[in-house]
């Protein structure tokens, strides 16, 4: 059992908030967490994929007040977005009552902007948090265990993936959440979109990990429209298996590259795409470098403070910082980011160009080594673990 990080803050938003809605892709440990939770508070499940618990919310207002005592956990909600107008109404009569807190947990396998679309309803009544895979400083007990930690990339944050007896039958699982997202998941969630194309397009990402968009291209190799390739994009989007890291542009006066970059968001699914098998493979494959790279994009997203957004910068003229964060608590602080594998890794003068651009308050090299020292031009090389404990600590 790996303990969460967010275990304690859900319970902690559910002391403020009438409803909860934790969202994240399948198989993420979302149902796990609920059930810890549940072990706190005292609560009643339904999932609503299976018929009877189905049946029982048909009348949302009539089992409520049967169990008017309980946090109610709504399992795969995105499957009855209908029910929040209902769940509306219970929210604010309780509210009327003084109850105003604790009241519902939702949980979903679609982003939060997607689920809000559909809760418009309750706004104001709920508080909405995203379960990432789990992650470097949920996994590892610090920046030493660099076997733990290539694992970890290897194999991606799904808990039965990372967990596996061995990296063959991780893969074989991670194949097998592929096929179900294409085959039953996707048809049921989203429009109707050709299994093999869908499939192609994830794995023509996974071969353009952290690179920016380009419709034509992808269009013409799957024989679509480019309508048709931002439609399917944003469906992966919207499943939270792929990630828009969108330009950073603030008080830019120069040509800036502003299509988003796109990344598989676990590591493990992209290399499951890429028939990477072991570690001797990602590291003699093409995309090892890029793969480290958004394996630490997601690990950073993980964990990084809801003051915070992130971005990537670049110029025509190729100044380039692989990730910008923006600490809006810190009066606007800007961190600038580069990551490499390897902590002797050298900054390319793009990297520097690109800084007296945006002008950071702080500036890194995120590596997969255990060391953190300074370097000259106030850059600080990090351990990728240390960098997240700065995140979560700061």
């Amino acid at each position: 059992m790996i303990n969460r990080d967010l275990a304690q803050y859900i319970l902690d938003r559910l002391q403020n908030s009438a409803a909860v809605a934790l969202m994240g892709p399948r198989q993420v440990g979302k149902t796990t967490l609920a059930f810890k939770i549940s072990e706190t508070l005292s609560s009643v499940y339904l999932d609503l994929e299976n018929s009877t618990d189905l049946r029982k919310v048909e009348n949302i207002e009539a089992y409520y007040q049967a169990n008017s005592d309980k946090l109610i956990i709504l399992d795969e909600v995105q499957r009855l977005p209908e029910i929040f107008a209902p769940i509306r109404g219970l929210i604010d009569q309780q509210r009327r009552a003084g109850n105003k807190t604790g009241l519902f947990l939702f949980l979903g396998a679609a982003s939060i902007e997607l689920l809000r679309q559909s809760s418009e309803s309750l706004a104001g009544r709920i508080a909405y948090i995203e379960l990432f895979p789990i992650h470097v400083t949920e996994f590892l007990h610090g920046p030493q265990n660099t076997e733990l930690l290539s694992r970890l990339w290897l194999r991606g944050g799904f808990p039965e993936s990372l967990l596996a007896k061995d990296d063959k039958n991780s893969l074989r699982w991670r194949k097998d959440f592929i096929r179900t997202y294409l085959e039953r998941d996707i048809p049921m969630l989203g429009p109707r979109v050709p299994t093999q194309t869908l499939e192609r397009l994830w794995m023509m990402l996974a071969h353009g990990q952290g690179t920016a968009i380009n419709a034509s291209k992808l269009a013409g190799a799957l024989e679509v429209s480019n309508t048709s390739i931002a439609r399917y994009i944003d469906l992966l989007v919207d499943l939270l298996l792929i990630r828009k890291l969108l330009p950073y542009t603030k008080n830019i006066k120069k040509r800036l590259v502003k299509s988003p970059r796109i990344y598989v968001r676990d590591s493990g699914i992209t290399h499951a795409l890429l028939n990477i098998k072991d570690f001797n493979d990602l590291l003699g494959n093409p995309v090892v470098g890029k793969s480290w790279e958004g394996f630490v994009v997601e690990n950073i997203m993980a964990v990084l403070p809801e003051s915070a957004e992130a971005f990537y910068y670049r110029t025509a003229g190729g100044a380039e910082i692989d990730l910008v964060i923006d600490h809006r608590d810190l009066s606007g602080e800007i961190w600038a980011i580069e990551i490499k594998r390897s902590a002797s890794a050298h900054l390319s003068r793009g990297f520097y160009e690109a800084c007296e651009d945006i002008k950071p308050k702080r500036k890194f090299i995120v590596h997969g080594e255990p060391d953190t020292f300074a370097l000259k031009d106030d850059v600080q090389a990090i351990s990728l673990y240390a960098f997240l404990q700065l995140l979560r600590e700061g």
